[in-house]
């Protein structure tokens, strides 16, 4: 047997220095699996072997990334999904979301000295894990009928007991969330190797996420919702001053959603889901991108020379209006109305277009008044049947909360920390109520045909990549699975918990830009003359920038259906094809 000398294993930072790599883009005729860990792909493409289509093998991918990147997701959070259906060639999206305790208020948490937002190690932040019911729903409502539910975890639920090696970019977000399990609650051990976050290499077992994995898959959501894990999520809240009880995590479902879609071009129609995710601040800036060129404000977007000056600036400015729009209107529509169609009408999407200055940034955005009231894996399936599913889920922040309930083998998410603690805010929190969320898969048709299933993993980051894939990645340009390869930028997201005026916003939204190592400096230095505050980002901390999966439908001259895929470069992950 070799044995490994850790001592010589590359450093994180080293290793983060290697990309961006040159990935060649993955073809297919079958289906395709597209995430951030090999294992996790290879655990999809196991599903499609045995018969399973797209929603099949999304599930076991994800639950499989559970075990190869629990820094990012798990069971212990939340997951949406878009799925295209090809015998009807419909579109079809999944809130798999979890809402706050009912006994949880503004009140009581200003009574514990919090304001201005939940902070993300308290496990008051903990909102009802929503990815258990998703996994089921999607395969029952979605998937084949050919494969159960205990089917499609099998694969998870073997690399679980038999343990994988951690990938690079995994193991150090590991290492630097080590103190945060250990302190969050007294079952760290349950999630660290010999006291210690896992090296490169090294093989981590989650023996107890089998055992979780295995409820689920013999009792379904009861499995989980329902008893022994129910109870065991409950005492270590309750042990740290939350107050979520058995009937809040009982009462779960998921949401069947109708998704909500722009047609970019007269060509390009991208959905998302409605809120209470992020997916309409895409929608958005899609929207205000075409009526700045409409209304001559700048030439054609793809006429102009790739992530030039002018081209970062015009992308930047149409999102900074999209943020501030989404960060002070999404919430969850099951409580307060969020007028979605209002703010996606031409006559808004022209009015905010107008506010763009093509010469210098505007240093007062604002949202607007549309009615005259008022740490996360992203991956992507493709099957022989011309199906797709693009999934997500998180934990939000990393481990989450890093609190582990004992025996149960995973870390519960922080996601109640998107909620506003301002009386009024339309976010605002409330017993009951989901929190506004950043995780949002994508899909992009051509007519009525499935054009990408595609996303980004990183918080803020995602609703940027959305309108790159149907901008600056265009076909005309660039296939779209190459794309994930670009250099790329990020802006501020803000202070969604901010319940103040207009004037009072004035300036704070979305100030910062930052941009990746390998836009030229000069390009930088000019967008700060125009009033940007632009950054540079090198080295890990070019995580900001998310970690993509995208899988592109072409056609060979026979007709016959082609999967072009990719994978981003940074993260540990692949694309691969079934034969």
């Amino acid at each position: 047997m070799v044995k490994i000398d850790w001592s010589r294993v590359d450093s994180p930072e080293l290793v983060l220095q290697r990309f961006p790599s040159r990935r060649s883009i993955v073809y297919g005729t079958k289906g395709v699996v597209s995430s951030s860990q090999p294992l996790a792909t290879e655990a999809g493409l196991e599903i499609l072997r045995r018969g399973g289509n797209a929603a099949d093998a999304a599930v076991a991918t994800s639950a499989a990334l559970n075990v190869t990147e629990p820094s990012c997701c798990g069971i212990g959070g939340d997951a949406f999904c878009l799925f295209y259906d090809a015998k009807t060639k419909t579109v079809k999206a999944l809130n798999g979301s979890g809402r706050a305790p009912e006994k949880l208020s503004i009140e009581y948490l200003r009574s514990r000295g919090i304001t201005g937002s939940i902070p993300t190690t308290d496990l008051n932040s903990v909102t009802v894990p929503g990815a258990a019911a998703a996994w089921v729903d999607s395969v029952e409502a979605f998937g084949s009928g050919r494969l159960s539910v205990a089917e499609v975890l099998e694969p998870a639920i073997r690399l679980a007991e038999e343990g994988v090696p951690v990938s690079e970019i995994h193991s150090f977000s590991w290492q630097r969330s080590e103190d945060l399990i250990k302190n969050a609650s007294p079952n760290w051990h349950e999630m660290l190797l010999d006291g210690k976050a896992p090296l490169p290499g090294q093989i981590m077992k989650l023996s107890n996420l089998a055992i979780t994995f295995r409820a689920l898959a013999e009792h379904g959501k009861d499995g989980f919702y329902k008893g022994r894990i129910a109870e065991a999520i409950v005492e270590v809240i309750k042990s740290k001053g939350g107050v979520m009880e058995l009937e809040d995590l009982a009462r779960h479902t998921s949401s069947f959603i109708e998704p909500i879609k722009y047609t970019y071009g007269g060509e390009l129609t991208l959905y998302e889901c409605p809120p209470n995710g992020q997916g309409i601040t895409a929608l958005l800036a899609l929207g205000i991108l075409e009526n700045i060129q409409e209304q001559g404000l700048v030439r054609n977007l793809l006429e102009m020379e790739h992530n030039s000056a002018v081209y970062l600036h015009t992308l930047v400015e149409a999102l900074r209006l999209a943020f501030a729009d989404s960060q002070y209107y999404v919430a969850d529509p099951d409580v307060q109305h969020v007028p979605v169609k209002e703010l996606l009408s031409k006559s808004y999407l022209a009015s905010r277009a107008a506010l763009f200055d093509p010469e210098k940034t505007n240093p007062k955005v604002i949202h607007g008044n549309p009615v005259q009231s008022s740490d996360t894996v992203y991956f992507s399936v493709t099957d022989q049947w011309g199906n797709a599913c693009s999934y997500i889920q998180s934990n939000y922040a990393g481990f989450g909360t890093g609190a582990v309930p004992k025996g149960c083998g995973f870390t519960l998410q922080n996601r109640g920390a998107g909620f506003a603690l301002s009386v009024g805010h339309p976010n605002a929190l409330q017993g009951g109520k989901r929190p506004y969320h950043t995780i949002i898969p994508a899909l992009a048709t051509r007519g009525d045909d499935l054009f990408l299933s595609y996303g980004v993993m990183g918080g803020f980051m995602q609703a940027t990549s959305r309108t790159r894939p149907g901008i600056a990645e265009h076909p005309a340009r660039l296939q779209p699975p190459s794309g994930s390869r670009c250099t790329t930028f990020c802006i501020s997201p803000g202070s969604p918990d901010a319940n103040v005026t207009n004037a009072d916003r004035a300036g704070d939204i979305n100030s910062e830009v930052y941009f990746e190592e390998g836009i030229p400096p000069d390009t930088v230095e000019r967008l700060r003359g125009m009033g940007h505050d632009a950054r540079i980002l090198s080295g890990f901390a070019r995580g900001m920038f998310g970690r993509g999966q995208v899988i592109q439908r072409l056609s060979d001259k026979s007709g016959k259906t082609v999967w072009a895929a990719g994978s981003d470069p940074r993260a540990d992950g692949h694309a691969a094809a079934q034969i």
